[in-house]
């Protein structure tokens, strides 16, 4: 008896980077355009929180110590390329930040400052975030 072909969605894991009094993005150099957290695909053999660390790393040269698992944000069309599942992690990121390999460049961004142009959800997952710290109450399942 064969087996039918398993089809999933991709897994990544994204990161909120706390740094200098604010919150890291990257300025993509691929598709889609824009500022987006920190984050990227979850290899084989490798557990998200690696992931998020590796991520991070290339693409922002911070070394980032996670502090916690913040959520996890599935929604079909979160990605306009293909659905993916990512579970977003909050971490303090020490060193000099510098974008590199996918990553434009890097900034440090506050509440009031964020760029017009975020990809993905991300835009969703930072208010979610400014909320939980408000309120200490963590996205609700829909």
């Amino acid at each position: 008896m064969s087996r039918p072909e398993l089809k999933t969605p991709y897994v990544t894991a994204d990161i909120i980077i706390r740094y200098q009094g604010g919150i890291v993005l990257i300025e993509r150099k691929n598709e889609p355009a824009g500022w987006a957290l920190p984050g990227g695909f979850v290899e084989i053999g490798e557990s998200v929180e690696d992931a998020a660390v590796r991520e991070a790393r290339e693409e922002t040269s911070l070394e980032v110590a996670l502090v916690e698992q913040f959520y996890t944000y599935s929604k079909p069309g979160r990605d306009p390329r293909f659905h993916t599942v990512t579970v977003v992690f909050i971490g303090i990121g020490a060193g000099t930040l510098k974008g590199r390999d996918d990553a434009r460049r890097a900034e440090a961004f506050g509440p009031d400052n964020l760029p017009e142009q975020i990809a993905f959800d991300h835009r969703e997952i930072l208010q979610d975030y400014y909320r939980y710290l408000a309120t200490g109450v963590r996205p609700r399942v829909e």
